[in-house]
C-alpha cells in the first residue's frame, strides 16, 4: 500500500470527522438539556446507591434458587462479569460515534445518546424507589457479616456523601439490589442496538452476551436472581413505554434530510416566500411556468397560420 494512498484515505476520513462534528454539534446545541439532564441524574443514582450503603443490615443470604441451580465463582473469579460489562459498555460506546468515521450511517450520534439516556433514566428512577423501599442483605462478599465494608460509619459530613466515595464507593456498594444497575444498561444497550443496529449477527450474539451476563452475575453472588429477573421484564417495558413518547429517529441511510437547527431568520424567510406566492397566485415554480408559457404561444401561433391557410383555400 502506498504511501500516496494512505495521505489520501486519512484525509478522507479528517474530512468526514470534521464534517461529522459540525453536524453533531449543530444538533447538541439544540438538544443538550435532556442529554445534560440525563447525566446529571446518572450522579442522582450514584448518590442514591451512595446513601442506601448507610442504610445496610448484614445479615445471612437470603435463599435464591439461582444460588442453588449456578456453581459459585468466588471472590477471587468475580471479575469476569465486570469484565463482559466493560466489554458491553465500551463496544456500545464506539458504536454509537461509528458515525464519525464510517461512510455509511444510520443515526445521529447525538439523538441517539438522548434515547438511551432517557432510557436509563426512567429505569434508574424506578431502581431507586425499589431499593429505597426494602433493604435486603447483601449477597456479595463484600456485604456479608465480618466484612468491614458491610456497613458505613454515619458520615463526618455532606462532602462525604456528596463525593460518593468514586469509584471505590460504585464497586463496594451494598444495599441497592432490587433490581441490577449492570443489566438496565446492558438490556438498554442491547434493545437499542436491536432498533438501530444493521448486523443480524451481531444482534444475536447481543443477546447471548446479555444472557451470559445475567448467569454471571447470579453465579459471582453479586446479586440475587429476583435482582436480574425484575431488570429484564422492568427494562424492556420501559423502554417500550418511554420510546413511544420520543420522536422517531431519523434514518439516515433513507437518504432522509438531517435534523440541523433551522435559525428564525430562515423560517421568517422561507414564511414571508410562502406568502408571496399565494398572495400572486402563484403555488407552482416560476421555472415550471416558463415553458408552459412558451409551449402555449407557440400552439396558438401554430392554429393561426393554419386558419389562415384555411381561409385562403
Amino acid at each position: 500500500m502506498s504511501p500516496f494512498y494512505l495521505a489520501r484515505s486519512a484525509s478522507k476520513l479528517v474530512r468526514r470527522i470534521t464534517s461529522e462534528v459540525s453536524v453533531e454539534l449543530k444538533i447538541l446545541s439544540e438538544k443538550w438539556r435532556l442529554l445534560f439532564a440525563g447525566l446529571v441524574f446518572q450522579y442522582i443514582h450514584g448518590l442514591a446507591a451512595r446513601g442506601v450503603h448507610y442504610l445496610h443490615q448484614p445479615g445471612p443470604t437470603l435463599q435464591d434458587l439461582g444460588f442453588m441451580i449456578l456453581p459459585e465463582l468466588g471472590k477471587e473469579r468475580g471479575y469476569i462479569s465486570e469484565t463482559l460489562f466493560t466489554f458491553i459498555f465500551l463496544s456500545f460506546v464506539l458504536w454509537t460515534f461509528h458515525p464519525f468515521m464510517l461512510h455509511t450511517k444510520r443515526f445521529y450520534t447525538v439523538l441517539i445518546w438522548r434515547r438511551v439516556l432517557a432510557f436509563l433514566c426512567a429505569s434508574q428512577f424506578l431502581r431507586i424507589i425499589t431499593f429505597y423501599s426494602t433493604q435486603l442483605p447483601g449477597p456479595n462478599y463484600h456485604c456479608r457479616e465480618g466484612s468491614p465494608l458491610a456497613r458505613l460509619p454515619p458520615p463526618q459530613n455532606a462532602a462525604e456523601v456528596l463525593l460518593i466515595n468514586f469509584p471505590r464507593g460504585v464497586i463496594y456498594g451494598c444495599g441497592d439490589l432490587i433490581f441490577s444497575s449492570h443489566m438496565i444498561f446492558t438490556l438498554v444497550f442491547v434493545i437499542t442496538y436491536q432498533k438501530y443496529g444493521s448486523i443480524r449477527f451481531v444482534k444475536m450474539i447481543a443477546w447471548c452476551i446479555a444472557i451470559a451476563q445475567s448467569l454471571l452475575i447470579i453465579s459471582s453472588r453479586k446479586h440475587y436472581s429476583v435482582d436480574v429477573v425484575v431488570a429484564w421484564y422492568t427494562v424492556n417495558l420501559v423502554v417500550f413505554f418511554v420510546d413511544k413518547k420520543l420522536t422517531e429517529l431519523p434514518d439516515r441511510s433513507a437518504g432522509s434530510a438531517p435534523i440541523l437547527p433551522v435559525s428564525v431568520k430562515d423560517k421568517d424567510t422561507k414564511l414571508k416566500e410562502e406568502n408571496t406566492r399565494l398572495l400572486n397566485g402563484n403555488s407552482g415554480d416560476s421555472a415550471d411556468r416558463r415553458p408552459r408559457t412558451q409551449m402555449n404561444a407557440k400552439l396558438i401561433e401554430n392554429e393561426s397560420h393554419v386558419d389562415n391557410e384555411n381561409v385562403k383555400t
